[in-house]
């Protein structure tokens, strides 16, 4: 293999790494009773929300965590 051609493999690898780990993180969380969709991480929101704050479940894709939410009715399910 020609030396372009190993650091073409090095950079493609690089590239393709660096984008799964910016890839977007949406949390649905427990609020205060309330359901809320959001992309701070459970430490952001505890801080924000309160300590009565938690993670339900947690999304690649922003479609798919409102759906979720949504199935939930806005109201947290009892623990």
């Amino acid at each position: 293999m020609s030396r372009l051609s190993l650091i073409l493999l090095f950079l493609c690898a690089v590239i393709l790494g660096s984008t799964e780990a910016m890839a977007a993180k949406y949390y649905v969380y427990c609020a205060n009773g309330k359901v809320e969709v959001d992309m701070r991480d459970p430490k952001q929101m505890k801080s924000a929300r309160g300590p009565n704050t938690y993670v339900m479940s947690e999304f690649a894709y922003k479609s798919d965590a409102d759906k979720f939410a949504k199935q939930l009715g806005g109201t947290c399910p009892k623990k």
